[in-house]
């Protein structure tokens, strides 16, 4: 079956590549062809959502951030008591295999899980839990849809909020995204791209599947963090632009900053930094019209000084 991409509308659509037809998944260390690929019905992840996982980006043979990424595993699954059964440096040498093993170097996201494992029944008890966790490595070439960056994301604000600590601590980057999944749902049915989503006091959280951002007369902001996942390209723009002395903050903010913005934008693994256009039907800047790319032009350094950042990073530097 040829892949074709491009379904959806939002920040993680994609150019379909037809290459990852015959992509080998890896399966508790086993490699399977794309359709072979399975685990039991029994398994946690598949039973109750029980599991962490990440989003992965090779470029130039490298994984991007993937320090920081290994550490929000990690930390999901000590929260969890998940026993993820392979030290960090092995889990990364897997993660190379994998993509070696396919035959990738540059344009590819990963998608790595890891849940408690097959259970003896369909129960949530944890005790129920047979064996070893269960972990999943899905290597795919993956590029954005370039038709994004020329028109920008349209966001609209939906309902359903984000949950502090004392719920569910959005901390925790688990396989249960049910409030995620309906916040994209309303999203879609008034016509926007992806959920712009509020904490329980209304203030600007998050989107349902990336981080949000704002300009305002030279500043960058972004949440105060407390109602959303501690983004791993969230963090690095903001420290590439504390680097570059822009003012950068996390603070609380409402929709009334939002639609008197003079750019938005959103971050994500897999796409960087992406345009928003529209809020809630309100234009956000003075994008140039017929632009290959709609981004502000504090969006447009953002972007340089991120992959700058990431680029030294991966150096060691």
């Amino acid at each position: 079956m040829r892949e074709l991409g491009g379904l959806g509308g939002g920040s993680q659509d994609y150019v379909g590549d037809p290459r990852n037809d015959d992509v080998l998944i890896s399966v508790n260390a086993q490699l399977f062809p794309r359709d072979q690929a399975t685990v039991s019905v029994f398994d946690s992840g598949f039973v109750l959502g029980d599991g962490v996982w990440e989003g992965l980006r090779l470029k130039n043979g490298r994984i991007g951030f993937l320090d920081g990424h290994l550490s929000r595993l990690w930390d999901g699954a000590k929260m969890l008591r998940i026993d993820i059964g392979l030290s960090r440096a092995a889990l990364a040498a897997h993660l190379f295999d994998v993509v070696e093993a396919n035959g990738m170097q540059d344009g590819v996201h990963i998608r790595l899980m890891v849940t408690r494992g097959r259970k003896r029944s369909p129960y949530q008890d944890p005790r129920l839990t047979e064996g070893p966790p269960t972990i999943v490595i899905i290597p795919e070439w993956k590029a954005p849809r370039p038709e994004m960056l020329a028109r920008g994301l349209k966001l609209f604000t939906v309902h359903i909020r984000r949950t502090g600590p004392a719920e569910q601590d959005q901390k925790i980057n688990s396989h249960s995204k049910l409030n995620c999944i309906l916040a994209c749902i309303q999203a879609i049915e008034a016509g926007a791209d992806e959920g712009l989503m509020l904490d329980d006091r209304g203030f600007v959280a998050t989107c349902n599947s990336t981080h949000f951002f704002i300009v305002r007369k030279g500043e960058l902001w972004t949440s105060g963090g407390g109602y959303c996942l501690g983004g791993i390209t969230r963090d690095a723009v903001l420290r590439a632009a504390r680097r570059a002395g822009i003012p950068a903050y996390e603070r609380d903010f409402s929709l009334f900053d939002v639609y008197g913005a003079d750019e938005a934008f959103v971050t994500g693994t897999f796409a960087g930094l992406s345009p928003v256009s529209i809020v809630d039907g309100r234009a956000i800047g003075e994008p140039e019209a017929g632009a290959a790319d709609c981004s502000g032009p504090m969006t447009k350094r953002l972007r340089a000084l991120y992959l700058e950042l990431e680029a030294d990073e991966a150096r060691g530097r």
